[in-house]
């Protein structure tokens, strides 16, 4: 199962945070106080992971500002805290036609919530119990005259009580009886195969740090008794799992009994974790990882002055110095606990939903990159991570959508401050400039790293379409004709999604700034919203679709495909009987007029001698081959034609 949204309500100091959307990875960003750790929080009681159990407590968490008004809120159910929606899987939508029959369940997408005072999560998903009822018919074979003394039924559970009330029951209903006695209503069984498959919500708010040794005795017991589970423990329990993340686990490393095997078993450990942990910090590439296993020296600290000791020590080979582990950094410290204790959490056999309070907090800004790169290498692909940050360097500036901004609004009132609660927004444009900070640094190191604005910007999709924009407008100029004005800035803004953050970032600089974006299916949304926020000036947003009178439609599309198929040929030089042509291009991708569609098409079916086809190389050929442009016939002519028309639409916004 994937959640997909989330909606909590009536949760501290959350009234309604209005329902947003999941990513595999999702970052919450907000000031201190915002109420990221209260949707955080709210999502783990949901259905809480053993590990980090969590409950709905009225008197503790329902707004304390309501609390005297809750019986008239909600009069006759219990306040929902917390509302999701998830889809199943293939495999699982087949689990759960095998439960109760083909065609039951007729939606792979289901609500799930969880009230105060409930026991378990609620499941809504869709049933169609006319198939139900069907099926259990046909498994226990129910003739027409068994179901007409039964009578017409809406649900399973009408059934049920149907069963209930007939006097006299034939072999067959009692059979259908006893199964629905055994089992419970169709919704019932889905309700609790769905629980089942749903993944548990792990809450980390507190990060455990791992000691620097143990006394190996001593921790097997804890852990034999179970105590090592305990607080107090918990740093022996963590290096526990270093060992076992190594290799070599606690239970193993008395067993050995020779000198050599010994020394190579705790040799390959300390490799083994060295190029595990380097892969994930490269503050420092000259540490090295050294697990030791020794008799106990009577003058150092109990519990570590008897028995057998297993110490981690770091090596600089810079310096030529080992310390002990606990002598590190905090930051270093704290980032390699954290992979040790997450390392383990992706062999989890059902996936969980973690979630991360204010995770590295102690880290350099680089070592906040290296971090995510572990949520998107390591965790992702087995686990969705949902984690808040105030830290610029938390925000995945190459994943803006899947960053939802969390606030805590009022609104006057007079001269009064109304609460309305913590709000999460999928738009990273908000009015409170404390509350956008992080995701403003983020983007300002990396967007200035590419962008060069001017007086005059004109935004595009990325660099190949400065190119064509570029060839287009020096062939125009080659013919006597207006190619685009030179106050025109090109710049690459990245795509769609990182307009509004360009706009964030530069829109108080007095720049006039414009947008010619490609439309694909899914971006229409997207550009009306853009369109109706005023982030722009009207009439300055243009899409390709808009001059080509289409649906969908890209950069390539000014050209047409015989040109275009010329383009692909130079680029690659392609040769019968692999030429592109019009004809074979339109046949690669039958269902689209995208031109860049139907190349990306074409060139999956070529064989290996041949390049893969990307972006820029043909922008990057045309502007080094510029007579293509010069030639004269009819579709030469409509490619520039069509040029003219979005410059001549981009140059008159300068008028």
């Amino acid at each position: 199962m994937r959640l997909e949204t989330a909606h909590v309500t009536n949760f501290r100091s959350v009234d309604d945070s209005e329902e947003f959307s999941v990513s595999p990875i999702t970052c919450l960003v907000g000031k201190n106080e915002a109420g990221k750790s209260a949707i955080l929080l709210a999502m783990a009681a949901l259905n809480s992971h053993a590990s980090t159990p969590a409950i709905l407590d009225k008197e503790r968490d329902y707004p304390r500002r309501l609390l005297t008004q809750y019986g008239v809120r909600h009069p006759e159910e219990d306040a929902i805290a917390i509302s999701t929606t998830w889809e199943l899987t293939s495999l699982e939508m087949a689990q759960v036609a095998a439960l109760v029959g083909s065609g039951v369940v007729t939606s792979n997408k289901v609500k799930i919530l969880r009230r105060y005072g409930s026991k378990l999560p609620e499941v809504e998903a869709s049933i169609n119990y006319g198939s139900a009822i069907k099926s259990l018919y046909e498994k226990f074979s129910i003739d027409e005259a068994e179901a007409a003394t039964i009578g017409k039924i809406g649900t399973t559970s009408e059934l049920i009580n149907r069963l209930k009330e007939l006097s006299a029951l034939t072999d067959r209903q009692k059979a259908l009886k006893a199964h629905l006695d055994e089992h419970g209503s169709v919704k019932s069984q889905v309700d609790a195969l769905i629980r089942s498959l749903m993944p548990k919500f792990m809450y980390f708010s507190s990060y455990d740090r791992m000691d620097g040794a143990i006394q190996i005795e001593h921790t097997r017991n804890l852990i034999k008794n179970n105590n090592i589970e305990l607080d107090q423990h918990r740093g022996q329990k963590l290096f526990a799992e270093f060992l076992e993340y190594a290799g070599v686990p606690i239970g193993e490393i008395t067993s050995v009994n020779t000198y050599e095997t010994f020394n190579a078993r705790l040799q390959a450990a300390s490799n083994n974790i060295t190029d595990q942990i380097l892969e994930y910090w490269t503050q420092n590439p000259d540490l090295s990882v050294n697990v030791r296993v020794e008799q106990a020296r009577s003058g150092d600290p109990e519990p570590l002055n008897s028995g057998t000791i297993a110490w981690a020590r770091i090596n600089n080979s810079l310096h030529r110095v080992d310390t002990p582990f606990s002598e590190r950094s905090a930051g270093f410290v704290w980032f390699f606990s954290f992979l040790v204790k997450f390392a383990q959490v992706k062999d989890e056999q059902t996936p969980v939903v973690l979630l991360l309070d204010e995770p590295g907090l102690t880290l350099h800004g680089k070592a906040q990159a290296d971090l995510l790169r572990f949520f998107a290498e390591k965790l992702a692909p087995h686990h969705q991570i949902i984690f808040s940050t105030h830290s610029p360097f938390m925000v995945p500036a190459d994943d803006l959508p899947s960053v939802r901004i969390v606030e805590d609004q009022v609104e006057m009132k007079g001269p009064r401050r109304v609460p309305l609660g913590t709000k999460v927004r999928s738009d990273v444009l908000t009015r409170d400039p404390d509350t956008i900070f992080p995701l403003q640094g983020a983007l300002g190191y990396e967007i200035t790293q590419s962008l060069f604005v001017g007086k005059h910007t004109l935004l595009v999709e990325g660099p190949g379409d400065i190119l064509y924009l570029q060839s287009l407008s020096d062939a125009l100029k080659r013919r006597g004709r207006a190619g685009l004005d030179a106050r025109w800035t090109l710049c690459p803004a990245g795509g769609i999604d990182k307009i509004r953050p360009f706009m964030s970032l530069f829109g108080a600089n007095d720049l006039q700034v414009a947008v010619l974006t490609d439309e694909a299916q899914g971006d229409k949304r997207k550009i009306e919203d853009m369109k109706r926020s005023d982030i722009l000036k009207a009439g300055h947003l243009y899409t390709m679709a808009d001059f080509l009178g289409r649906s969908e439609a890209d950069i390539e599309d000014m050209f047409e495909p015989e040109v275009f198929a010329s383009i692909l040929n130079g680029t690659y030089e392609l040769e019968e009987p692999r030429r592109a042509t019009k004809e074979n291009l339109s046949a690669a991708k039958p269902h689209t007029e995208r031109l860049l569609k139907q190349a990306e098409a074409f060139f999956a079916v070529m064989p290996p001698s041949v390049p893969n086809f990307d972006h820029y190389a043909p922008a990057f050929w045309l502007i080094k081959n510029p007579k293509l442009l010069d030639a004269k016939g009819a579709t030469v002519a409509r490619s520039l034609d069509r040029a003219q028309r979005v410059f001549d639409t981009f140059n008159s916004l300068l008028e």
